[in-house]
């Protein structure tokens, strides 16, 4: 594995959680990631969820580049080769999609990024292996739930998940993931509410981004 690709997966792994996000207005997207930064966040994903995402990217990028040089940004909810090819462009340290495309995949592995695809059975998650994936999605995380994990993963051995969409901050449903085998959580809602972009209440996602890595790391 490439230096590029394995310290983006290493950060993951070493935090334990991938912070999710999209804002429509750049402004709040800087602040919500200034603000989990100061709380200890060097590694999250910016979601492809808007026609603004692209530009609040590249500024995202430049508050990176300026205030932030240890910090592994990537975008999610890349489904298509054009969208890659945007956001490779815009600076994107990773990329994480919802869906298998191997031609993403095969974007990554040329760029030597690290691609995380999302999987929801066990013949995407062979395929997923077949293209490079190092880390894995699970998607959506509260509909397959950890019992499904627990079911297949010795088909994969070695292979690295990460559950995506729905995992609580609670102690019993984070242990519950790491019990079952999982190396890392995504963590969108739950972390960086509707509530909090829209009230910009940075204060209380500070605290929140706090205790929730304290909690994962307990639960590890």
């Amino acid at each position: 594995m490439n230096s590029k690709k394995e310290h983006s997966l290493n950060q993951i792994l070493e935090q334990g959680t991938l912070p999710l996000f999209f804002y429509r207005d750049p402004e709040v997207s800087l602040e919500i990631t200034r603000t989990i930064y100061k709380a200890g966040v060097r590694v999250f994903e910016y979601t492809n969820r808007g026609p603004e995402a692209l530009e609040n990217f590249k500024l995202l990028r430049e508050l990176a580049n300026e205030e932030m040089p240890d910090l592994e940004l990537g975008i999610g909810t890349i489904k298509s080769v054009k969208e890659a090819e945007d956001f490779l462009k815009a600076g994107a340290d990773f990329l994480v999609s919802p869906i298998v495309n191997p031609k993403v995949g095969q974007m990554a592995l040329e760029a030597e990024l690290l691609w995380i695809p999302g999987c929801m059975t066990p013949t995407e998650i062979f395929l997923a292996q077949e293209n490079s994936a190092a880390l894995i999605k699970l998607f959506p995380a509260n509909i397959l739930g950890e019992a499904f994990l627990t079911s297949i993963k010795e088909l994969f051995p070695g292979q690295l998940f990460i559950p995506t969409g729905g995992v609580d901050l609670t102690k019993e449903n984070i242990s519950g993931w790491f019990k079952a085998g999982v190396s890392a959580v995504g963590l969108g809602s739950k972390l960086i509410s509707k509530k909090v972009m829209e009230g910009k209440l940075y204060d209380e996602l500070f605290t929140a981004t706090k205790e929730a890595h304290e909690l994962v790391k307990s639960c590890r």
